[in-house]
């Protein structure tokens, strides 16, 4: 019986989203894995198809539950709420270009269980060579394994804890943006929870593998900007 549900945004970028998807069945603990394929194009959505039975996990796509263009994370959030609120287990996001280890949900869910009212608890993340990277270059020179943080989690691979889960409805996220990192976190803090960053949990993360154009955000800054705000991307 999975312990924890497990889910992967996806849009296009197969190569990163499959390595994703053979790390989480590694995992050292039963999890259920569902790949929410975000509007991607019909080469990536066969692929994610054929990979299914091979890899598995769980397939939903989300152009059978909505016409709203990509991105849709709110409706992955909530879509996502109910499932593990059904199976009554902890929720874990591990995005698309994002490989864990085997004891990454081990380590996430042992932590949450020896303490009470947390809830998030995210892993830091690395590069290929373990220097600690993007989002969390705020805590690159910390020498703590664990830290308490009033700082915004990324949802790069971060649990989400039941008991949060209980107390928060998705249902009240807010339709104008199109991230939620930094509004969960706040409202983990503003009901009462801690969140929790795992340093001796680290995870590989590939920035913005998944949503390639923000990668102008270091090579091309003002068409980056540009993008953001002019075109309205990448709300949060």
């Amino acid at each position: 019986m999975a312990e924890v549900l497990v889910i992967t945004p996806v849009k296009n970028s197969i190569e990163t989203t499959l390595d994703t998807a053979r790390a989480i069945a590694a995992s050292d603990v039963p999890v259920r894995h569902v790949i929410f394929n975000d509007f991607s194009t019909e080469e990536t959505k066969l692929q994610l198809e054929e990979n299914k039975s091979v890899i598995g996990y769980e397939l939903i796509h989300i152009e059978e539950l909505t016409d709203h263009p990509s991105p849709n994370y709110k409706l992955v959030l909530q879509h996502s709420q109910k499932m593990a609120l059904e199976a009554g287990i902890p929720l874990l996001v591990v995005e698309s270009d994002v490989v864990i280890q085997p004891n990454t949900v081990s380590t996430l869910l042992a932590y949450q269980r020896g303490h009470a009212k947390t809830g998030l608890v995210g892993s830091v993340t690395v590069d290929e060579n373990g220097t600690v990277n993007f989002p969390y270059l705020k805590f690159k020179d910390s020498r703590e394994s664990v830290i308490q943080t009033q700082r915004s989690l990324s949802f790069c691979c971060t649990l989400f804890t039941l008991d949060f889960l209980r107390g928060y409805d998705f249902a009240g996220l807010d339709e104008a943006k199109d991230w939620y990192d930094t509004f969960i976190s706040k409202k983990s803090l503003e009901l009462g929870f801690g969140n929790t960053v795992l340093m001796n949990a680290p995870v590989w993360h590939r920035p913005h593998a998944s949503r390639p154009w923000k990668q102008l955000k270091y090579s091309n800054p003002l068409k980056y900007y540009f993008l953001k705000f002019w075109k309205g991307l990448d709300k949060i």
